[in-house]
């Protein structure tokens, strides 16, 4: 069964570690994702983007698969199925289709609009009992189309947005989506620890989790972040493992590539990433 991702960032904030939120595309990514949940016994995020949302048939369709395999793998650790990066009507959509969580990401509007959106959807979230994160200062790269330059946000602003009575809030400290160039300069520790500041008790959300170098994960995590995103890695990995097996030229007996066969490389590679990153998280039995 889904759950908000409240609890479980509650727990993370209060014992200081984070929880992964780790986007997914397909079927494959899904069972992977969920399968090292489940042996590693931590409690996980899917996420879901707008596009991602389009490829898998619709939110209908995605909270369809994830459910079943929560019953068919027999998944016991508390499993959010998140919107990543939603609008305002993407959002109202996969809260009507069965999402236990959604992000808004109301960053590239002016403040005063962001409220507002955020205002309304807050209502509809706690009416249903649902977790919601807001986002203020973009983030940088591009994610569904909406780019931004890896701004660091107004703690005044993220205090605005906190006090409507968000879940989490993921703030813009110079993180990006995407590979990170050789000279990014790193995390704004000084803009994350005014936002705490501001925030309080609050559960802070780092997007762009690959490619942070691990002293920096470790120390955002020290200062308030309980949940961390990871796509690009997880898409690096699939392709990579999926390419060299093409490359062997396994499987083909003149008739094509076995699917099921030519996937497995990749679902195995991810799986790995996943669990790399629960053990750096530090989620590893905290289900």
């Amino acid at each position: 069964m889904l759950v908000s991702a409240k609890e479980m960032l509650n727990k993370a904030r209060d014992g200081k570690y984070a929880v992964g939120q780790f986007n997914i595309n397909n079927l494959e990514w899904t069972k992977a994702v969920l399968l090292t949940a489940q042996e590693l016994n931590s409690p996980v995020i899917l996420g879901v983007s707008e596009g991602a949302g389009k490829y898998m048939a619709g939110y209908k369709t995605v909270v369809g698969m994830v459910n079943g395999m929560l019953e068919e793998l027999k998944i016991t650790v508390p499993v959010a199925l998140h919107l990543d990066h939603g609008s305002f009507d993407g959002a109202i959509s996969c809260i009507n289709a069965g999402f236990s969580s959604v992000m808004f990401d109301g960053s590239h509007y002016a403040i005063e609009e962001n409220i507002a959106k955020t205002t309304e959807l807050v209502k509809i979230c706690n009416d249903k009992g649902l977790s919601i994160e807001a986002e203020v200062g973009s983030i940088g790269g591009e994610e569904d189309g909406v780019v931004g330059a890896g701004e660091c946000a107004d703690p005044a602003e993220c205090k605005s947005i906190a006090d409507l009575g968000v879940t989490m809030l993921a703030a813009g400290i110079g993180n990006i989506h995407g590979k990170y160039p050789e000279n990014w300069p790193g995390l704004s520790f000084e803009t994350l620890a005014a936002v705490k500041d501001v925030v309080g008790d609050m559960p802070l959300v780092l997007h762009g989790g690959t490619g942070i170098p691990e002293d920096m994960i470790k120390k955002a995590i020290s200062l308030g972040v309980a949940k961390i995103n990871v796509n690009t890695e997880c898409q690096l990995t699939f392709a990579e493992a999926t390419r060299k097996y093409i490359e062997a030229g396994k499987d083909q007996q003149g008739k094509g590539f076995d699917p099921r066969k030519l996937l497995a490389p990749g679902f195995e590679a991810i799986k790995a990433t996943v669990k790399e990153k629960m053990e750096l998280f530090g989620s590893v039995n905290k289900a």
